[in-house]
């Protein structure tokens, strides 16, 4: 980064740089020196950034919120695609899964077996006792956001019941882990323990992923793996903590007629909970959720 000690700084808040974050970005490099991985300067983000992204990411809350409102027995994932893509537009926002790399519609719904990218269609019902995941990303004035919540439809079995409270609960602990100038591989870690110690398993060719100037960015956030390790959890990061946890183990395959949605293996429930997240001096702050 080119910048004189005198310059405004980069991060748009109108002092001196030297006066605000010389030290800080003097901090990165030496970190990146000692042989640590470090994100890029463009993965922090500017005030302007961060303003754009939490308006979108409030967009995003609401969105799933209008969902919670509505879903039931009965309606259709299309019926999920309506409610999500109209309450977006109404906000002068666009759904950014819509027409991303192919994908026909504006909302992910999974049910059941279904790891994620479900793809919303009138033939599927919501019946009583399916567990569903509705995966919301937003786009508003360029800027982007992402969160994910299960919905258990009426009663369901203890099964079901306990691996949608696992998943969160997974989530939580690898927020927990979340240390600033800390390492991202404390979430992963974090979440394999706790999900392992309660019989399930966690997908590992998914993760999640920096957003927030575009939908996917660095770094990838993988849920498994060891503490001490990855890239330093640098401040003014935004990326999302989504784990996708398994009934039975995590191998999964790819529907070849859509190309997108992903079924576990053994034919055994999962579940996903996915917040959108900034990290900060003292901790992290949730956008999205």
């Amino acid at each position: 980064m080119s910048i004189g000690r005198n310059d405004p700084c980069w991060c748009g808040s109108g002092r001196k740089y030297k006066k605000c974050h010389l030290d800080f970005d003097s901090k990165i490099t030496a970190f990146a020196l000692k042989g640590f991985e470090v994100p890029d300067f463009d993965a922090i983000r500017t005030i302007e950034e961060l303003e754009g992204i939490r308006a979108s990411a409030a967009i995003n809350t609401a969105v799933l919120d209008h969902v919670a409102k509505h879903i039931k027995v009965g309606m259709s994932t299309e019926d999920i695609n309506t409610l999500v893509h109209d309450f977006t537009v109404a906000q002068g926002a666009i759904p950014a899964p819509l027409d991303y790399e192919g994908f026909p519609k504006s909302v992910c719904t999974s049910l059941n077996n279904e790891v994620c990218h479900g793809i919303p269609s009138p033939d599927i019902i919501l019946k009583e006792g399916d567990i569903v995941n509705v995966d919301v990303s937003t786009i508003y004035k360029g800027y982007y956001s992402d969160a994910n919540r299960m919905f258990i439809i009426g009663e369901t079995t203890p099964e079901r019941k306990r691996l949608v409270e696992v998943a969160k609960e997974c989530l939580e602990v690898g927020l927990a882990a979340i240390r600033p100038w800390g390492f991202l591989g404390d979430i992963g870690a974090a979440i394999q323990e706790h999900a392992e110690a309660n019989g399930c398993s966690v997908v590992t060719k998914f993760g999640g992923h920096g957003c927030g100037v575009d939908f996917h960015e660095e770094p990838f956030v993988p849920h498994v793996g060891k503490k001490g390790t990855g890239c330093i959890l640098v401040p003014g990061m935004t990326f999302t903590v989504e784990p996708m946890i398994n009934a039975g183990d995590s191998d999964l395959f790819i529907d070849k007629d859509n190309g997108w949605t992903a079924y576990t293996k053994d034919g055994k429930d999962s579940a996903q909970w996915e917040h959108h997240i900034l990290i900060t001096e003292d901790g992290f702050e949730i956008l999205s959720y």
